[in-house]
């Protein structure tokens, strides 16, 4: 049974979410919050698995929440951002803040139920609906200390990666799970999972979705192609 904790400003919004998540098989609703504050809260008495998590709330904001849950050594809560628009200029912020992944409040029942199976798996998940309009908001910043992780010209890390592990990086980059780049790439989830793991290595990245900005970055792949 998945938990889930709802965090948004709008009641009706959490209402819906709600009769979602209560109906769906396996997963459980535990709790809901109208700002940031609360959330963080409610997640350090309910330690719900997954919260979807709002970004614009009155006080503490969403991305002020996802830091403060996501700094919390004894909380294993992954934070899904749940935004109105794709290109909303606040959602790459929330890379930083530690969030796992991104959806928006428009995706069909169904979508949002696997992006919050695949979260509260351990994954992270960027929705190719916001994935485009995230990167090209990111890399436009020229100031480097907004990325902190980076370490050398992207061009030369990627010189010491493998064709698999290029490879690899490409899907994560497409928003791939774990899961399903195995399934695409015909190989074990074990296998995916190692190679993700040297490629956060040999990239100096902290998750995968600074492997994503990486990839765009680098050339590797281009927004909108």
């Amino acid at each position: 049974m998945i938990s889930v904790m709802l965090v948004d400003d709008e009641a009706l919004i959490r209402a819906g979410l709600r009769v979602l998540i209560e109906a769906s098989e396996g997963f459980t609703c535990v709790g809901e919050a109208a700002d940031g504050a609360t959330a963080v809260r409610q997640c350090r008495a309910l330690r719900p698995d997954v919260v979807l998590m709002d970004i614009r709330m009155p006080g503490m904001d969403g991305l002020e929440a996802t830091r403060h849950i996501s700094a919390d050594a004894s909380l294993l809560t992954r934070v899904l951002i749940v935004t109105t628009f794709g290109e909303d200029p606040h959602v790459f912020a929330a890379l930083r803040s530690g969030a796992s992944g991104f959806v928006l409040k428009d995706t069909p029942p169904e979508d949002l139920l696997t992006a919050v199976e695949v979260v509260a798996a351990g994954e992270s998940l960027l929705s190719p609906s916001v994935t485009t309009g995230l990167i090209k908001a990111f890399v436009a910043i020229p100031d480097t200390r907004a990325r902190p992780w980076r370490r050398a010209k992207p061009d030369g890390r990627l010189a010491h990666l493998t064709d698999r592990e290029r490879e690899i990086l490409l899907r994560v980059a497409a928003g791939l799970s774990n899961t399903e780049i195995a399934a695409v790439l015909t190989v074990s989830l074990n296998t995916v999972k190692t190679h993700v793991s040297r490629l956060l290595t040999k990239l100096g990245c902290r998750d995968r979705a600074q492997l994503v900005v990486v990839a765009y970055e680098c050339g590797l792949v281009v927004a909108g192609q």
